[in-house]
């Protein structure tokens, strides 16, 4: 039976660490691809209307790059959602400002909010600005829920597995 040296341990657990780094990093671009399949939003512009496709991720949400004030952000579609909702975490990073305190009801109970204004917000080709948002200090993460204070200017229109934004 052969045994491993001591001198050999030490590059077996290396070596397994680099088999497990490598995995990690091949299957992460395959998870945020199912998390989010517009990371690319696909858009065209038309007679004036700016058309954006999206489609649904594994979970059945649409979920897009998109931009607040000119920097990268994460929204997910949420019709539910009355405002654009930013954590408060995120909304510090893109600079936006508190404005008065007020409640919110989520799926989660009663929350404080704080209103804000994005100065521009983008998503593919569409730009809109002075949309009106909440800041909410409860939230974790870095998505943004793109409430109806944005989506209430889109005709919506949902075919199988593809959500269509026209503007």
């Amino acid at each position: 039976m052969a045994r491993t040296s001591s001198f050999g341990k030490p590059f077996m657990f290396i070596a397994w660490g680099l088999a497990l780094a490598m995995l990690v990093w091949f299957f992460e671009d395959k998870l945020q691809q199912q998390f989010n399949p517009n990371e690319q939003v696909q858009s065209h512009i038309d007679n004036g209307q700016v058309t954006v496709m999206l489609e649904q991720n594994r979970m059945g949400h649409y979920v897009a790059r998109g931009k607040v004030n000119g920097q990268a952000v994460t929204f997910l579609l949420d019709t539910g959602a009355t405002l654009v909702a930013v954590p408060e975490a995120l909304a510090q990073k893109l600079g936006l400002r508190k404005g008065r305190q007020g409640m919110s009801q989520t799926a989660n109970g009663r929350v404080i909010t704080y209103r804000t204004e994005i100065d521009k917000l983008q998503l593919g080709d569409i730009t809109m600005t002075n949309v009106a948002a909440s800041i909410t200090p409860g939230m974790d993460g870095d998505v943004i829920l793109l409430g109806m204070s944005a989506l209430k200017e889109f005709e919506l229109t949902q075919k199988g597995d593809t959500l269509t934004l026209r503007y």
